[in-house]
């Protein structure tokens, strides 16, 4: 049998890509193709996705105690974004992974959204211990601001995972099913964890990182609002699961 390369596996999976409708600028052009290359080499190596995923999550972890315990300066902002851009990138290795060796798993899938969850509530948290460890701006007024990023976040978060399993559920349309547009990824960039670890690039600046996080949180917030709006008509017009079951 004849070893694949690097190059054939990554190839594969650019093939074996899911749709881009509804991806946010960084996830679709930057992130999936680090995170090939990444799954390219775990498949080479004989990783398994799980492996993967908790490879993601030991970055990410990293790099957000570091945000709680070490004094904000450039050197650290630069070793964290690269913490949690790998962290990221692996995060999307894992599932093009799964994909490759022929599909996922419950345990595989639970797992990734574990990791998401304590991921997404770790990393807010972070910021405001170290707002308030080290008196960056001296104005704690400002300890709001990851304190409201970490409730939009998590409520998006649990929005997301639940509106796809009632979705699933009551046999609801899909969403972005022609929304595949470089526009549209565009607009919703504020709403992808990616640039979320790119501002980190101006942790060493606190009165700089400061506005560009609060920026993201307010464009999160908007998101999170139009969002709900939409959810709420679309499981409105849902019929409950027995219901259904008698009319067919």
């Amino acid at each position: 049998m004849t070893r694949r390369s690097l190059g054939d596996v990554v190839a594969e999976l650019a093939r074996a890509q899911k749709s881009s409708a509804g991806t946010p600028v960084y996830s679709r052009f930057v992130n999936r193709r680090i995170g090939r290359y990444l799954a390219a080499a775990a498949f080479l190596t004989g990783r398994t996705p799980n492996q993967v995923s908790l490879a993601s999550g030991f970055c990410s972890l990293i790099g957000i105690v570091l945000i709680a315990l070490v004094e904000p300066s450039l050197p650290l902002a630069l070793v964290v974004t690269a913490l949690l851009v790998l962290g990221y990138a692996l995060d999307s290795a894992d599932g093009q992974l799964a994909r490759l060796r022929g599909g996922g798993s419950p345990l595989g899938e639970w797992l990734d959204h574990m990791i998401d969850c304590v991921k997404v509530a770790l990393l807010h948290s972070a910021v405001l211990i170290s707002l308030y460890r080290f008196d960056a701006l001296s104005n704690e007024l400002v300890l709001l601001v990851p304190l409201a990023y970490l409730c939009v976040s998590t409520v998006m978060f649990f929005g997301l995972i639940l509106i796809d399993q009632l979705r699933r559920r009551h046999g609801g349309a899909k969403p972005n099913v022609r929304g595949d547009s470089v526009v549209k990824s565009l607009l919703i960039a504020p709403t992808d964890y990616g640039i979320l670890c790119l501002v980190f690039l101006a942790f060493g600046r606190p009165s700089l990182f400061i506005v560009l996080y609060a920026a993201m949180l307010v464009a999160n917030l908007v998101f999170l609002l139009a969002a709900f709006a939409k959810w709420y008509g679309e499981m409105a017009a849902l019929q409950p699961a027995a219901r259904a079951e008698v009319q067919s």
